[in-house]
């Protein structure tokens, strides 16, 4: 193993762990290569289902991959911990030690060598340096931080029902500072979360009475974006949820307390969630030699190798790529774009193996449009390149019904179909038996 070609793919997030799947079925079956999946978790949940773990509508444990066990029926090599450099002169990254809780090492400090690099690390959020941001609101970017906000949601619901007198001001607020996909989706779980979650005996909690959902958006409409036709649909049935929504506001300062705004707002709440903006993981910065944007992106051609280094492979919400061969506008932070680069990298990579001397294959992003997905109330969104030969507006049972392909797409990429549907009959068989809502 030492003599063949190592391919190294540093990050399990949806198209890392499709990308090493696929290699691992091929090239690392038979021994043409070794691939090599590194993350900091031990698990992998899909990224659009963050949301749906934080409000309690979804419990992780029965959609959480292991990583490990995908390695082993794939062909590739797992190893735990997280990356915090990488030197592309002796082309090697290093993965930080790893302790238990208690301050024991469990792994030592590793250097791993590679001859091909993939950085696919995705996004952490952006609180632009927002006083507070980081130590009072909670960020959806994890598992951990997602059960994390469950948790507090959770805890204060109780609190408030055992507890003597009325709901105090700011105790059962929910503030979602960003108006984007995220902000928006989890505004409508949580208004049907938290309801499920108090007709479990929490006969104290009235939901309509107590609970309130704010959305702070800087922009002058939600989902800025997305199509305006989009926006309106989703702005019309947050507002029928009666959720509090704030457009135009910048928030300038979080406390403990609640937020505050540029025009002067003050909204209490102990309870932020902050989905606004994104960035890539600040240590890519620090890859000498590597070139990265502002936000930390690495920049990368359209054959997504780095533009200082043919040797260091970047896709996904990390890099900083090209719609097409020599535009200057950026492919989007979508999971749709991840999805096709992992789909083309695969090719990149077996070809720059098998077939050294041939040139690689640029990616040109293919835009199929935008769903929205607001729980039970409804789901929206545009589909591109339909039979009228342009946008097509969607809402309502087709849009869910197209949501939710998505998501048995990216199992079907990891599993195979008849996997997907077996998992699919066992949750409708199971669903009776089972609570509709996370209570723990």
């Amino acid at each position: 193993m030492e003599n063949i070609h190592r391919v190294v793919i540093v990050g399990g997030g949806a198209g890392g762990l499709e990308l090493a799947t696929k290699l691992g079925n091929t090239l690392g079956k038979k021994k043409i290569a070794e691939v090599i999946l590194i993350d900091a978790k031990k698990t992998h949940v899909w990224k659009p289902l963050l949301h749906e773990i934080a409000a309690g509508s979804l419990n992780p444990d029965k959609d959480e991959l292991e990583y490990l066990a995908q390695a082993h029926w794939h062909h590739f090599k797992f190893r735990y911990g997280r990356v915090n450099q990488v030197d592309s002169k002796n082309k090697t990254v290093s993965i930080e030690p790893t302790y238990d809780i208690d301050g024991t090492e469990i792994i030592p400090l590793r250097k791993i060598k590679y001859d091909t690099l993939v950085l696919s690390v995705g996004s952490t959020v952006n609180d632009f340096n927002i006083p507070g941001a980081k130590e009072f609101a909670v960020a959806l970017d994890t598992q951990d931080q997602a059960e994390r906000f469950h948790q507090k949601l959770h805890n204060s619901i109780l609190r408030a029902q055992t507890q003597k007198g009325s709901v105090r001001p700011g105790q059962l607020e929910v503030v979602i500072v960003g108006g984007g996909a995220t902000g928006v989706e989890l505004a409508a779980e949580l208004h049907k979360a938290t309801r499920e979650m108090t007709a479990y005996g929490l006969d104290r909690v009235n939901p309509d009475r107590d609970i309130s959902i704010y959305l702070v958006e800087a922009s002058n409409r939600l989902l800025p974006a997305l199509p305006p036709k989009i926006s309106a649909s989703v702005e019309s049935e947050l507002r029928k949820l009666n959720v509090k929504l704030f457009l135009a506001e910048r928030v300038t300062k979080v406390t403990k307390e609640g937020i505050e705004t540029q025009s002067g707002k003050k909204i209490l709440s102990s309870l932020v969630v902050w989905a606004a903006g994104i960035k890539a993981p600040e240590f890519l910065s620090q890859i000498k030699d590597i070139e990265t944007n502002s936000i930390h992106q690495i920049k990368v051609e359209s054959t997504l190798q780095s533009t200082s280094d043919a040797n260091i492979f970047a896709f996904g919400d990390c890099a900083a790529c090209p719609v097409k061969p020599g535009s200057d506008v950026l492919v989007p932070p979508r999971a749709q774009a991840a999805h096709q680069q992992a789909s083309m990298l695969y090719k990149s990579i077996k070809s720059r193996i098998l077939k050294p001397n041939k040139a690689l294959p640029k990616y040109v992003y293919k835009d199929y449009g935008s769903l929205v997905n607001l729980g039970r109330y409804s789901t929206v969104g545009n589909l591109m390149g339909s039979l009228l030969g342009g946008s097509m507006f969607i809402e309502g049972l087709i849009a869910r019904l197209m949501y939710l392909m998505l998501y048995q797409m990216h199992l079907s990429a990891l599993h195979g179909i008849v996997s997907v549907v077996f998992r699919l009959l066992s949750k409708i068989i199971s669903r009776r038996t089972e609570a509709r809502v996370k209570l723990h």
